[in-house]
């Protein structure tokens, strides 16, 4: 309603409308002096015209102070009403710390302003009955719980917020445990000075699913190196001593080369190689390699890397191991090493072949085992070369695993995990998680594909001799890209107090019955 004048004796404002900000500076008169009168202060006109609006001031203010008093008065018998209600309650995080901080004070305490304005729509318990309480914080979630009141009367349903990951005082929800970190090889210093090098904290387990994976029906058991390595290309007929050239020569070429090249190469070679004198045997032996014409030795070898270069390495080691090995090869990773074109890993493999010396000194490190230890994160810092790979590994790996390790590895990386295209897919590794470098896509269309679908029939019946028996049939169905395996399961077990097989003994149908 609009307000009146001041000179209509009625206050200038409603009872419902807040005093202006300019109305507070009204308390402060101002004192000027004006010429030719009296001071304004005691100007009666001056005094009319501003003291009135200072009593109806007063007025509104009394009538503000009148109202939020008994509004508070009301406010405070609604919490002294609801803070009796026992029923559960939304709560947050400062009133459940508040709680934690004071176990003496029994008495609930409201949490939230929805708790006290509906009071009216929570149901009181009826007499005789009990009403369950939950105390638990946290998130939300809808929960129903039953009251039980007297026989006759039907169960109360009351909703209820309950926590869905927090503390209660009932139950506890278990969490998944989490993985350890990963950590590399590293360096421990103990306190007398001494240092040793501790392994990587789950090589282990890499290494022994790795090595099931080698395995005949594993995802890399047919490794091109497992029948076409350099260690199985010895001529099974020569002789010890040719054997361990044979070795020598597939080591020297097997550098830039796939082992399906080297094999052909290594196979014209036992062949096509000329006898040294006539009459000799053809084949590959020191005798006819140091009279092969360089021409031919290069013809023959030519779908190997670099064959030029391999050629002339193949011709002078050949003059070495005459004059200073009595032509046979050398019996040390020095000797070895001293041949032209042949390096760590070369010297490392020959000494542990079967057909070589079979004499473990060290690893053979190649491009596979360098480049997939340290997908792995076994070197901390990655190693720049295999050789710094080779002396990383051998300062922690246990010595009988020294020769297995190049088989390991080099046929997972000729299989699964590729130089290009690694099938992280089909790596146990990768779908294990184990592998930090596995392809995250690939893994999981991999995961999809091992799923399974288990379909189960129950049939119960009565063998001849009266037992019940409960026959199961399991149809599991894996998922694959190109082939579907289907297996079947008959398992019988005993049972005993079966609900359906009393009911099929008294005649009637379990399922009409209940």
């Amino acid at each position: 309603m609009p307000t009146r004048r001041h000179g209509s004796g009625a206050p200038p404002y409603g009872p419902s409308s807040y005093p202006p900000k300019n109305l507070w500076a009204i308390s402060s008169l101002p004192r000027r002096q004006q010429k030719g009168s009296k001071s304004t202060a005691t100007n009666p006109r001056f005094l009319h015209s501003t003291l009135k609006p200072r009593r109806h001031m007063l007025r509104t203010l009394a009538g503000f102070a009148m109202r939020t008093s008994r509004v508070s008065k009301d406010t405070s018998k609604l919490f002294d009403t609801v803070s009796e209600v026992t029923l559960p309650r939304r709560s947050t995080r400062s009133s459940t710390n508040l709680a934690r901080a004071s176990p003496t004070n029994t008495k609930p305490s409201l949490s939230d302003i929805e708790d006290a304005i509906k009071p009216s729509i929570t149901p009181s318990p009826p007499p005789g009955g009990s009403v369950t309480r939950l105390t638990t914080t946290a998130k939300r979630k809808r929960a129903t719980t039953t009251t039980k009141t007297s026989p006759s009367s039907p169960p109360l349903k009351i909703k209820a917020e309950a926590s869905l990951d927090s503390s209660s005082e009932t139950e506890t929800i278990p969490t998944k445990p989490r993985r350890a970190p990963r950590k590399p090889a590293r360096k421990i210093t103990s306190p007398s000075g001494t240092i040793t090098i501790a392994p990587p904290s789950d090589w282990e387990e890499i290494y022994d699913l790795a090595k099931q994976m080698r395995l005949p029906g594993g995802a890399a058991s047919n490794a091109a190196v497992d029948t076409m390595g350099c260690e199985r290309l010895a001529a099974p007929t020569a002789s010890a001593k040719d054997r361990r050239f044979h070795t020598l020569v597939a080591l020297m070429l097997s550098s830039q080369t796939k082992d399906t090249v080297n094999a052909e190469a290594m196979k014209r070679l036992q062949t096509e190689m000329p006898a040294a004198r006539e009459g000799g045997e053809r084949g590959l032996t020191l005798e006819n390699m140091l009279a092969v014409d360089e021409g031919l030795l290069n013809e023959l070898i030519w779908k190997v890397g670099f064959h030029n270069n391999k050629t002339r390495y193949l011709k002078q080691a050949a003059v070495i191991l005459r004059d200073h090995h009595n032509g046979d090869i050398p019996d040390s990773i020095e000797g070895l090493m001293s041949l032209p074109g042949v390096g760590p890993k070369m010297a490392h493999l020959c000494m542990s072949a079967e057909n070589g010396w079979n004499r473990i000194e060290g690893i053979g490190v190649d491009v596979h085992v360098h480049r997939i230890t340290n997908l792995w994160g076994w070197q901390n810092p990655p190693s720049k070369t295999p050789e710094e790979t080779r002396l990383a590994l051998q300062s922690w790996l246990p010595r009988d695993k020294w020769k297995e390790i190049n088989w390991l590895l080099v046929g997972l990386g000729q299989a699964v995990c590729l130089p290009v295209g690694r099938k992280c897919g089909d790596c146990e590794l990768g779908l294990r998680g184990l592998c930090k470098a596995a392809d995250r896509k690939k893994v999981i269309e991999g995961r999809k594909r091992r799923e399974t679908m288990v379909k189960m029939e129950v049939e119960v019946g009565v063998d001849e001799d009266g037992d019940v028996v409960v026959k199961k049939e399991e149809e599991e169905v894996v998922r694959e890209e190109e082939t579907k395996v289907i297996k079947d399961e008959v398992v019988n077990e005993e049972v005993v107090n079966i609900p359906e097989v009393k009911a099929k003994r008294a005649g009637r149908n379990p399922k009409r019955s209940g």
